[in-house]
């Protein structure tokens, strides 16, 4: 583990490997053993969106669904990386709806809606994309709407030392058992804390999230009301065709996933999804080049390291099956041929990884 990063994926053109990936994980169980690992499993690094479900916990925890009547999707919407859809749009206008805010009390920012009928819809009608459209504008209106139920200012909804984002900070610092002087705060892409922790600890608060026994009754109901949201709502978190979403619809029930940007991934195994006394498991995945997103001649884009390097730890690990790897596998791999303009089969994108185990002899 002297390395930070490993290769992790390799693509060919005829018989050379033309390009590599590297990256670095953590499998974690709830009780805190490191299962496996990739590279330096101590690797700090920003959680960039895969915090999100985090950051929704404490408000949640204090019960605000019950005040404001939340429903299952926007609670997942509050937690996600969505695209931009019409029903992405109107489930957060329907939380601002309760909660009392609008779209202009939002500080994300504005960007593109992902989604690219969305982004050539605005083209056509010559409008400008607009926050709620911003793919962390879920995220922005829970933490609104934690602030309103406390009573709180939300003209500085964001700062740091707003005792909204403490109250995160608490959180997350608890849920990944590290020192909160030891998580390095950064502000994300949407203006908002984020938080960098070696990857042991995000899979352990992952591993914690989807298996919350032993964490006090308030803690463990939200963190359950969280998962289930996000399992019962995939569509919500992501958006059609991004890998967080398509993993959870076809493992139904049994992995939670989460991506961040600069190429950030958490996933969370359910309590029993591996045998009948088996406990939640949490992993982190971080390609080391950030797997910036690929356009495809269609227009759609995709990432091309991180999908595949998470399947083939999930295959490794025995957390995935056959059938399942077969639905996803046209994909996001993790084998995939690379096929040129004129779909022709031209190399192959492959991983290159064996998962490190406690038990191996150096």
């Amino acid at each position: 583990m002297a390395e930070q990063y490993e290769p992790v994926l390799e693509l060919t053109r005829g018989k050379i490997v033309e390009s590599r990936h590297y990256g670095a994980a953590a499998v974690v169980d709830a009780g805190g053993r490191l299962l496996a690992w990739l590279g330096d499993a101590r690797l700090v690094t920003y959680m960039r969106s895969s915090a999100k479900p985090f950051q929704a916990l404490p408000f949640i925890e204090r019960g605000g669904d019950q005040a404001f009547h939340l429903t299952s999707k926007e609670i997942a919407v509050i937690c996600s990386s969505h695209d931009g859809s019409n029903e992405h749009v109107e489930t957060v206008k329907g939380i601002q709806e309760k909660v009392g805010v609008q779209e202009s009390d939002l500080l994300c920012g504005v960007h593109a809606p992902f989604s690219l009928p969305e982004q050539l819809a605005l083209i056509r009608s010559g409008q400008q994309p607009t926050q709620n459209q911003n793919n962390c504008s879920g995220k922005h209106t829970g933490m609104l709407a934690h602030a309103r139920m406390r009573g709180l200012p939300i003209a500085d909804y964001i700062n740091p030392e707003h005792p909204i984002q403490k109250t995160i900070l608490e959180t997350i610092s608890e849920m990944c058992s590290l020192p909160q002087e030891e998580i390095e705060i950064g502000i994300d892409g949407c203006s908002a804390p984020n938080f960098a922790m070696p990857l042991y600890h995000a899979a352990l608060g992952f591993a914690r999230l989807c298996d919350p026994r032993g964490l006090s009754v308030e803690r463990a109901a939200a963190c359950r009301r969280i998962v289930s949201s996000m399992l019962a709502y995939p569509l919500m978190v992501g958006g059609q065709g991004r890998f967080d979403t398509c993993l959870m619809e076809t493992c139904a029930g049994r992995v939670l996933a989460k991506v961040g940007a600069e190429g950030y991934l958490c996933m969370g195994i359910l309590p029993g999804a591996v045998g009948a006394d088996s406990p939640g498991i949490g992993i982190a995945l971080k390609i080391s080049d950030g797997d910036i997103s690929i356009r495809k001649a269609s227009g759609d884009s995709y990432n091309r390291a991180r999908p595949a390097v998470a399947l083939e730890i999930l295959r490794q690990m025995g957390y995935i099956n056959e059938k399942e790897l077969e639905a996803l596998g046209a994909e996001f791999g993790p084998v995939k041929p690379v096929i040129n303009l004129r779909k022709i089969v031209v190399g192959e994108a492959r991983p290159v990884f064996t998962m490190h185990r406690p038990d191996e002899t150096s």
